[in-house]
């Protein structure tokens, strides 16, 4: 944003038309804002502008490459490969010699002549702000005979992004023809249009994968194939399309609780996945394992695509495996961050990453590559590790192959914390995904101990643990439920998310549903407070209890089909999605289950005095920015109450925190949103020996967090029980005994 002129001072001499002002790669990625530069640019200035307007008297070698958007206007010589791989926006060169065609990389623009009067008024108007800003004597000369001057303008334009605002004009003239002459006319034109499929694919919102993995919107209208035998590299996601491995059918999953996701046999997939690991094409800087970005597991997803490229799949496990100790779990729940900073995303729709991943470990298991590796060698000490979620499981499996004796506590019957009861079967299968990892880390020689709910009565204390250990790790989770204390919260019937889906998934392992154990949905009238994941697997599980209704209410606003200003790339995109529960409900009632900006007031209760909820009474509301502050906040609708009828209400809320029985016990700091004080990196809590990991350290977040921070615990505990040559006193050189650039994790130490 903003508005930046650049020229040289008064004082100077020399012609600034022949004189480099701005270095190489200016305005890199600018997403909007105007820059007025006297001057010449060096190399691939505007690479990757997706919306930023600019004029400057020159340009070097690949200018304007791989843009997206913007308007560039260039008052003098270019350099060889001007846009190359420019998707959109468009560029204006005045170029009265004629030499630019040859210093232009053709093969996704066109050269038109500038002849429209839309074209003309915004170059005019933006060299004559360029004159104005920078003194500009080109600017002066080029407006100074204006009619002659225009003629030598040459319109580099994207012939893809032609289309689509050639198909958005259609499209426009359409509906303008359906005002004037009815809807039997505007159909009868569309029908005729050649124009009309692509106005729809073009223009078409976000892609409808109803797929977590369907994170941005397309570019291209779907045209490229998506699978080949022998599909090439070298022009890799230029030619090819993106498609994910996808759902299955929803009419048919509802009818059972088996995995969402389709899981085909390698025969049938081994195009597809290696037509997609063609469009990850070794970017320089790849932004999908940039821990802040992307995957904070650091996953060496380039490397690994390359692997499966080139059919070589225990490779690509084995890279796989060495900075992901669960992929089976990240490949089925997490959100895939690494797609939304992929930075293909930029100009395109990204890699199918977690498609890429889930089939690479789920061939590990299938050929039989995935069995336990005990630790050769055991250093004799002790670690306590106190929950059994994906933070609790990666620190134990890290120490574990470090050589130290690990025991896991587990207060539920089964170990897996979220993994086992947070996350319903339908997207992790809980014998065949869950207890299969378990069962490998137990043969391995970690220890768990399960119904073990540590510093309650009756249970193992935590001293006691203390006592038996040389280290202790707390992977608690962020258990504490966030509440909606309005009147009537008491109610029969209104329960939190995570009651209802363990209740669920225990029955279900333990008897097929047929105990009875838990809160059923059938028949009711279902409404879920709050969206996310959570929320999502609350709408899954009432459709296959078989509700009669259910519906969604989210206070937000509903988020916008493609990125929104301040929501670039390459974060996460905050966009409009279609999960597996929204899909399902759709089919089966007709509509998407979501009503947005819904604020909770009372719950209803029954009329007959069982206490039983009977409904909930909401309100509409409008979100307000503040304009001195920036600041967002809502404000209720003026008579927009309602009343729903509800015979189940389910609080998805997310959580407020680790629950804080453990930290009282020992004493421990936790900071003020009640998480357990412990330093990034460090881990080690304000008790020494006691080190904290996961959501009870950094709060509610996503089980490829959970994995990172289990592992960066274990090295910390590591280091805690075997010495750290790092950190050896200067005047003690014995106890540096082991190099730290050969040492191992677990790996005994002179002290």
């Amino acid at each position: 944003g903003g508005e930046i002129p650049v020229f040289p001072p008064a004082a100077c001499t020399f012609r600034a038309e022949d004189a480099i002002i701005v270095g190489n790669v200016a305005l890199y990625g600018a997403t909007s804002g105007r820059a007025f530069f006297r001057g010449v640019a060096a190399e691939r200035f505007c690479v990757r502008n997706s919306g930023a307007s600019a004029v400057v008297e020159g340009v070097g070698d690949h200018g304007c490459e791989y843009m997206t958007g913007g308007n560039v206007i260039i008052l003098g010589p270019t350099g060889r490969n001007f846009a190359a791989g420019m998707s959109g926006g468009v560029a204006y060169v005045y170029d009265p010699d004629g030499a630019f065609p040859a210093n232009c990389n053709m093969e996704l623009v066109d050269l038109d002549p500038l002849v429209t009067d839309e074209d003309e008024a915004l170059v005019h108007g933006l060299v004559s702000e360029h004159g104005k800003r920078t003194g500009s004597t080109v600017a002066a000369a080029v407006l100074g005979d204006w009619f002659a001057a225009k003629r030598a303008f040459v319109k580099v334009y994207p012939r893809d992004y032609k289309r689509v605002i050639e198909a958005q004009r259609e499209a426009a003239a359409f509906a303008a023809a359906e005002a004037a002459e009815g809807d039997g006319a505007f159909k009868r034109l569309v029908a005729m249009s050649s124009l009309a499929d692509t106005a729809a694919a073009a223009v078409a919102s976000v892609t409808k994968e109803t797929n977590s993995e369907a994170v941005v919107e397309p570019v291209h209208a779907p045209s490229r194939p998506t699978r080949l035998d022998a599909p090439g590299k070298g022009r890799g996601f230029v030619e090819y399309e993106r498609e994910a491995l996808g759902f299955r059918d929803a009419a048919e999953r509802l009818l059972d609780w088996n995995e969402v996701a389709r899981h085909d046999p390698a025969a049938e997939t081994s195009a597809l996945l290696a037509t997609q690991s063609a469009r990850c094409m070794d970017c320089g800087t790849p932004f999908c394992h940039q821990t802040h970005s992307g995957c904070p597991l650091g996953n060496k997803i380039p490397e690994w695509n390359e692997l499966v490229h080139q059919g070589r799949w225990r490779d690509a496990l084995d890279r796989l495996h060495e900075t992901n100790n669960f992929p089976e779990f990240t490949g089925r729940v997490c959100p895939a961050p690494c797609e939304g900073s992929c930075t293909l995303g930029i100009i395109d729709n990204p890699v199918t990453i977690k498609s890429i991943e889930c089939t690479i470990i789920d061939r590990g298991f299938a050929e039989g590559w995935v069995v336990p590796r005990p630790p050769a060698v055991r250093t004799g000490k002790a670690v306590a590790v106190i929950g059994s979620g994906p933070a609790g499981l990666a620190a134990a499996d890290q120490l574990n192959k470090a050589g130290h004796w690990v025991t896991v506590y587990e207060r539920s019957d089964r170990v897996g914390g979220l993994m086992m009861y947070g996350v319903p079967n339908m997207k992790a299968d809980k014998i065949d995904i869950v207890q299969r990892r378990v069962d490998i880390l137990a043969a391995e020689g970690i220890s768990f101990v399960t119904s073990a709910h540590v510093g309650q009565e009756g249970h193992p204390s935590i001293a006691e643990l203390r006592d038996a250990s040389d280290a202790v790790v707390l992977a608690l989770g962020a258990t504490k439920p966030r509440d909606l204390p309005v009147p009537n919260r008491d109610l029969h019937g209104v329960h939190y998310a995570m009651e209802f889906l363990h209740a669920n998934t225990k029955s279900l392992l333990d008897s097929d549903l047929r105990d009875g154990n838990y809160i059923d949905a059938k028949g009711k009238k279902v409404i879920v407070i709050g969206g996310g994941d959570t929320g999502t697997d609350c709408i899954g599980t009432s459709l296959r209890h078989g509700c009669e209704s259910v519906v969604n209410f989210e206070l937000m606003t509903q988020p916008p089909d493609v990125r929104a200003p301040g929501n670039e790339w390459p974060q996460w995109p905050r966009v409009f999605r279609v999960d597996y529960g929204h899909e399902e409900a759709a089919v089966r009632d007709g509509q998407d289950p979501r009503a947005y900006e819904v604020l909770t007031k009372e719950f209803i209760p029954a009329a007959d005095g069982s206490g039983a909820v009977a409904g909930v009474r909401t309100v509409g509301v409008q979100w307000i920015t503040d304009p001195a502050t920036g600041r967002v906040r809502f404000e209720e609708v003026a008579g927009s109450e309602k009343v729903w009828e509800a015979d189940l209400v389910l609080l998805a809320m997310g959580f407020l925190g680790p629950e804080q029985h453990l930290a009282e016990k020992l004493g421990m700091e936790t900071d003020e949103r009640s998480n357990f004080k412990a330093e990034f990196g460090e881990f080690e809590t304000s008790v020494p020996g006691v080190f904290a990991a996961g959501d009870c350290r950094r709060g509610q977040s996503l089980v490829v967090w959970a994995i990172s921070e289990g592992r960066g615990a274990a090295a910390k505990v590591d280091a805690f029980l075997m010495g750290d040559p790092q950190e050896c006193a200067v005047d003690d050189p014995g106890a540096c005994a082991t190099p730290a650039s050969n040492k191992q994790m677990g790996a005994p130490v002179a002290r």
